[in-house]
Formats: C-alpha cells, structure tokens, sequence
C-alpha cells in the first residue's frame, strides 16, 4: 500500500514486494519459485483471448460501424420520454457484446453521444451519467474481459460466466433505463423530445440506418453463439470475432493502413498493462501462499464464527475499498486467488461470486476519487464540465449499481438460472 501511494506502477510494486520477501522467507533458492508461478500465468491458453476481443474492439471504434450501430438505435427509442438517453444505453449493451472493453466504449458514447444529448438540451448531469454508466456495461455483458480475467484466476469455466451474467447484466442496463424513464416523464426539461423532423425520416434513409447494424450484430450474434452453443471455446471465438469486424469493415470499404497500426498498437498497449500487472500479482500471490498466507487467511475466516454471507458482504466490502484506488486488473489477480478457495469451502458458487466481483468492479469504475469512467469522459467531454461534475452525475447510478449488486448478493438465482438451464440441472 505505501508503494502505491509513491507512484510507483502497481505491475512493479507486486513484482518487488514478491522478489524481496522471496529473498528474506526463503533465500535466494526461492527464487525460481517466483519464476515457475509466473511461468505458469503466462503459459494459460486462455490468455490469448483477451488480446483478440481488445482488437476486435479497437477495429470496431475506429471503423463506422460503432457510430452507425448508435444511429440506428435512434429509430427504436426517438419517440420515448428521455429517447437519446435511452437510446444510448441500449447502443451501449450492443457495443459491450461486440467488444468487451470499457474504455473505448465510453470515448466513442462520449464523442456521439454525449454532444446530441447536450445539443437538444438534455440535464447535463443525466447525459454524463448516461454515458459513463452505459460505457461500463462493458464489465457485466459478455465477452466481459473482466470474467475472463476471473475465470482465469479462479479457475472457473468462463463460458458458464458468461451465460450467468446475461440476465444481472441486462437486468441492471433496464434499472438504467427505468431511471432515465421515470426522471424524463416527470421532469420533462430533463431530456427533451427529438425534433420531430428527425423522427420523420424517410423510409429509405432509415433501412440505409438500419443496414448499418447488421454486419456488428451479426458478428456478436456469431461469437456469443459459437460460445454458449459450445461450437467454439472462448479464444477461439474471440479469434472468430477480430476475423468478422475485419471483413465487416472491408465490406464497408473502411480497412485502411491506419485504422490496422493504430488498432494494434492500442491492442499492444491494453494488452502489455493486462501482462505486466499479471506478472506481479501473480509472484505476489505465489509467495504469499508459499509463506502459508492463503492457510492464514482461510483458517481465520472460517473459524471466525461468522455466517458465510457476513463473510461474503466483508469481502464485497473489501473489494469496494480497493475498488477506491486500484484498477480492476489489480484487484482480480490479488484478491481471487486468496477470497474464491474460500467461497468453495463455504459450499457457494465461484459462479455466482463471480458475477459479484465484476458487478463490484462496475461500482468501481464510477466511484470517485479514481473512478477510470470519469477520467475516459473528460478526455473527450467538452471543457467546461469538470471532473467534480462528472463524479457529482455518477452518483444516482453507482447507488442503481449497488441496489442490482445487492439483488445478486442475496438472490444468487438472477445468475444462475441461465447457467442451470443451459446444462439441464
């Protein structure tokens, strides 16, 4: 913790701490202990999905098929109370199937998105929180790169994630919209109706909208469906998707040599961070079970006397805390290895934990002081709305967030249902 607070990158806090605690508990033969444990992160096939559904969101931002998929969506809900606000939440579900990632999800809703709801006059407080609640959609709606990142730590299977997360995922993206709904109708200056010449569109321009969805949908359609109908396993349906959104944006006619470099080199860049943070925590966590940390902590939890679910919620809280000023990444490689042994040997679900965990990594990413959701909107919001603001905005959506987190907590069927079904249980 006072490493952090120096500034020091958390990959090379863990990686040091690992190293010299190697070096006083076990001497310099320990260290190839350190070795091994990172050996074996890396080594996980499971890993080489995480750079495809990065790149295939990176080709889907700087193509036209993100900002078509918004324009269409303006034809389903122009005409409701708060429609644009609406609308976007409902592009935002689209663009988290499509990609899985959240910080290009909020750039892209904040260059589109967040300038119409402005422009017609919508509180500038519900279209900010709109879109940074929208954009992190990203962690609950599969191909989450959080429940992969989950899946890998905990050893669970990633495709019984991904169906356990559709119904809280979607369950939360509608308390959004009933929110946006129900402030809209009775305040109606909250979010103005569009101009009734936008709503009067001819036919033809918008089936030439509407055409514009197909080839996205078609492509998360395709790798959701290779997944759950055990067609594909997740890296390979993650490889299904980059080929798609490629020969989707070759169709379009918008494969160029910069939309290629710059989509790698962002994928290169996400991708490094994932690695090095991974390596660290996963020395750190290696020694620290290696000292009998892991043992520690298991026996003082469970000879505790507490209730599994005071257990549970002292580890929502933990994972809340840390959410504060550490990045999701961070906290997964740190906290899973240690927190799920201990939810099995309480007889729950990993599952359904972790449905919490990336629930709890939502909250996260719009909770001040740190929140990243805040920090990817002011890069592109315009330059009079602050930080300040911005947080200020997230606050009726971190408390939904919560409530749907809560749901979850004490009804763990909202996740499990699909999951059971699927398998005939």
């Amino acid at each position: 913790m006072v490493l952090i607070l120096t500034g020091i990158p958390l990959a090379f806090v863990t990686g040091l701490i690992a190293i010299l605690f190697t070096m006083a508990w076990f001497g310099t033969m320990g260290v190839p202990l350190v070795s091994s444990r990172i050996y074996s992160f890396v080594n996980e096939y499971v890993l080489v999905a995480i750079p495809m559904f990065v790149l295939m969101a990176s080709l889907l931002d700087r193509s036209g098929m993100a900002r078509d998929l918004y324009d269409a969506m303006r034809l389903v809900a122009g005409r409701l109370k708060g429609g644009v606000a609406i609308q976007t939440l409902v592009a935002a579900v689209f663009l988290a199937s499509i990609s899985g990632i959240i910080g290009g999800e909020i750039v892209l809703l904040g260059l589109i998105a967040l300038p119409q709801m402005l422009r017609l006059g919508y509180n500038r407080a519900l279209a900010i929180g709109t879109v940074c609640a929208g954009g992190s959609l990203g962690t609950m709606i599969p191909p989450s790169i959080v429940l992969i990142v989950y899946g890998l730590t905990a050893s669970v299977s990633i495709g019984d994630l991904f169906l356990a997360t559709v119904t809280p995922g979607l369950m939360l993206a509608t308390f959004y919209i009933i929110y946006i709904y129900t402030r809209c109708t009775l305040d109606p200056s909250m979010g103005p109706s569009v101009p009734q010449e936008e709503l009067d569109m001819p036919l033809a321009e918008k089936l030439s909208k509407m055409k514009g969805v197909i080839l996205p949908v078609g492509v998360a359609f395709t790798v959701l469906g290779s997944i759950y109908g055990g067609v594909a396993s997740v890296t390979e349906a993650a490889a299904m998707g980059v080929l798609g959104v490629f020969v989707s944006a070759w169709i379009r006619g918008e494969v160029s040599w910069e939309l290629i470099t710059t989509s790698l080199k962002q994928t290169l860049e996400t991708c490094g961070m994932i690695i090095w943070i991974g390596l660290g925590a996963a020395a750190l966590v290696g020694v620290y079970n290696l000292m009998g940390g892991n043992r520690f902590i298991e026996s003082t939890i469970l000879n505790s006397g507490a209730s599994p679910m005071v257990i549970v919620l002292i580890m929502m809280g933990i994972l809340i805390v840390l959410g504060l000023f550490m990045d999701w990444i961070g906290i997964a490689l740190l906290t899973m290895p240690i927190f799920v042994p201990i939810i099995v040997k309480l007889g729950m679900d990993p599952v359904w934990f972790g449905i919490l965990f990336a629930m709890n990594m939502q909250v996260s990413y719009l909770s001040p002081p740190f929140g990243p959701a805040a920090f990817y909107l002011k890069s592109v919001a315009p330059q009079d709305i602050s930080l300040s603001e911005i947080f200020r905005a997230l606050l009726p959506f971190i408390a939904i967030q919560l409530f749907a987190l809560t749901l979850v907590l004490f009804f763990p069927e909202i996740a499990l249902w699909l999951p059971e079904w699927v398998k005939g249980d």
